[in-house]
């Protein structure tokens, strides 16, 4: 019994070690003083979670503060994915766009622009609006969480606070529209 149980064990570490699997680990940051402006509150919360949790770096409250301020806007929308025969909506996709830029205190642009564009298709009936309401509320909540995980790594690229020409760390914007997400 042992024997077996040591086996499947070690076949299974074994298989995800293979797979690529590889913890988070601690970020260093160039800054160690960050103000978070705009954004919603959720969303603030966590990359404050993440940015503390996983680096030496601290959040404070006053831009004075801060080695580097980040500005974040955020919008969501739904748009009509597809319609029936008949002209009734039968899917929505809901749009999360984080557009965010990160400026040193000396006003040095550290990320320019950039924007995180997200999205996720919904099935729609009108017996359960309700509940496609709440659906959709969680929806826009995943996004977020997956944005601020992008943004929690692009702060990451950032290795100096008076990069050289050349060094910058470039902006990032989606090219085209996003496909529509397979159901």
């Amino acid at each position: 019994m042992t024997r077996r149980l040591f086996l499947t064990l070690a076949c299974s570490v074994m298989m995800l070690s293979a797979c690529g699997f590889q913890l988070r680990g601690q970020q260093d940051y160039a800054f160690k003083r960050l103000f978070i402006a705009g954004g919603s509150a959720a969303g603030s919360a966590r990359l404050t979670r993440l940015v503390q949790g996983g680096s030496d770096t601290v959040v404070v409250t006053s831009p004075a503060n801060a080695d580097a301020t980040l500005q974040i806007t955020e919008s969501r929308g739904l748009s009509t994915l597809t319609l029936n025969s008949l002209g009734v909506v039968e899917e929505y996709q809901a749009n999360l766009s984080m557009q965010y830029t990160l400026i040193g205190k000396d006003g040095t642009v550290l990320i320019p622009p950039s924007i995180i564009a997200l999205n996720r298709a919904m099935t729609y009936s009108d017996q359960y609006s309700q509940a496609k309401v709440a659906e959709s509320d969680l929806l826009f909540a995943d996004m977020e969480s997956d944005a601020i995980d992008q943004l929690s790594r692009r702060l990451s690229l950032v290795k100096s606070m008076h990069p050289a020409p050349g060094q910058e760390v470039p902006g990032v914007a989606p090219r085209a529209p996003l496909p529509p997400p397979p159901l």
